[in-house]
Parts: C-alpha cells; sequence; structure tokens
C-alpha cells in the first residue's frame, strides 16, 4: 500500500487537531469516590497484610527452594517482596504525574 503525501499531511492535520483539542491530563486527580477504597489498599499494601504477605511468599520460596534444592524460589519470593514494597509507589507516581 502507498500513502500518498497529501494522505500524510492529512492525518498529520488531524493528529495536531486532536492534539490540541485534548484537555489537560486529570488520571491521578479523579474519581474522589474511590478515594477510600485507594487508601485502604495502600494501608494495605504498606501495612502489615502486605509484610506478612511478603514474608509467606519468601517462607513458600524457600520451602520449595529447599525441596528442589535450588535457591530460584527463595529469589522469587524476594523479588515479590520488593514488588509489595516498591510498585504502590510506582503506580502512585505515575498516576499523579502532571503533562
Amino acid at each position: 500500500m502507498h500513502i500518498t503525501r497529501r494522505t500524510s499531511t492529512v492525518a498529520t492535520a488531524a493528529a495536531l487537531a486532536l492534539a490540541l483539542a485534548a484537555g489537560s491530563a486529570l488520571a491521578g486527580t479523579t474519581g474522589n469516590e474511590f478515594a477510600t477504597m485507594y487508601t485502604t489498599l495502600l494501608n494495605w499494601v504498606n501495612g502489615y497484610l502486605g509484610k506478612s504477605i511478603a514474608i509467606a511468599a519468601f517462607i513458600l520460596g524457600a520451602g520449595i527452594g529447599i525441596a528442589r534444592s535450588s535457591p530460584i524460589p527463595a529469589l522469587v519470593g524476594v523479588v515479590f517482596a520488593l514488588f509489595m514494597v516498591y510498585v504502590p509507589n510506582i503506580i502512585d507516581s505515575i498516576m499523579t504525574a502532571v503533562i
């Protein structure tokens, strides 16, 4: 399929018009009805529930690693624990970023 210069110009003009017509990014500032749920889930992940899940993942991985004579399952548990700590902050940063 051959795209002519005119088609490319029209597509560029349409993209520019859509970009100028777009509103500001409000990804992390709307939907106040979900604020309570967000706070609850964030507190669970950063609190004792998240720590308990992370420790359980490591213990389970260590047990499987001992049974298989391999350290990889224990490392998977450690990586899971790190994700439990850092991913909520990363998601929060992405959702509240201002363009």
